[in-house]
């Protein structure tokens, strides 16, 4: 099975900005014995600004793109060492891939990608795949990590994205305000009624929201790839989530 997992923000660290290891630990040990299992293991993680801004000492997450840029560039060298050493643990060599909306709206640029994924994955690596916070603009911008996520999905055929978030999936109200909020465990179709559920990003570290996980689920439901959200505080889920347990939300894409 071709897996790929996205990490938010603010699963990855503390509200601090610095690494949360024990978390980050766990996960790094559960996606290479998935991939002990015979799974193609594919990350999408987030982190870099949120970690520079720890690592610079910065009071807030910054708000101007040349400060976003300068903290993302210290919190990517972190973010790759750190799990460079952690999946090294367990025998096995992590790549590097940092893309801007360009190479995904560029039709050669974004066959570039793909080419370079699958064999990253074909020489038995785990690719680790962000946005280039570094350079992008508001012009060659994707915006958020989820959508990130769910076209890497698309465009390497996945089978599965787990999308770890701080929240437990979908709900029929907002639950961070609503107490009779309830989950909602399996999404077959996207409509407006799904998309006036959303609300915004409850993390002041992160860019994401459900508003933009639904988006992702969109993008994979349309190809035929199922999207799951579980909370990624309990890395353990993905196990659950291949042992066919009701973990999050789902939404199907045909595969589940």
């Amino acid at each position: 099975m071709k897996i790929v997992v996205k990490i938010g923000t603010s699963t990855l660290a503390h509200p601090s900005g610095h690494l949360n290891i024990r978390r980050v630990e766990a996960l790094c040990k559960i996606l290479s014995d998935m991939k002990n299992a015979g799974h193609a293991v594919i990350l999408v993680s987030s982190g870099a600004i949120g970690m520079g801004v720890g690592k610079l000492g910065l009071r807030r997450r910054p708000s101007d793109i040349p400060t976003k840029q300068a903290a993302a560039a210290v919190g990517q060298c972190e973010l790759m060492y750190t799990y460079d050493k952690l999946f090294d643990q367990y025998n096995h060599t992590v790549g590097q891939l940092l893309i801007t909306g360009d190479d995904v709206a560029n039709e050669t640029r974004h066959q570039n990608f793909c080419n370079t994924l699958n064999r990253l994955l074909e020489l038995g690596a785990i690719p680790i795949i962000n946005e280039n916070d570094t350079v992008a603009t508001d012009e060659i911008v994707i915006g958020d990590n989820d959508t990130l996520a769910a076209i890497v999905a698309q465009s390497v055929g996945a089978d599965m994205l787990v999308l770890l978030s701080d929240i437990d999936g979908l709900y029929t109200a907002d639950p961070h305000t609503d107490p009779t909020a309830t989950l909602i465990p399996r999404c077959e179709k996207l409509d407006e009624s799904i998309f006036a559920l959303a609300g915004a990003s409850a993390s002041d570290q992160g860019t994401g929201g459900m508003v933009t996980k639904l988006r992702a689920a969109k993008i994979c439901m349309d190809c035929g790839c199922d999207m799951i959200i579980a909370n990624g505080s309990r890395p353990e889920n993905l196990y659950d989530i291949l042992d066919g347990k009701s973990v999050g939300t789902t939404f199907a894409g045909g595969k589940l």
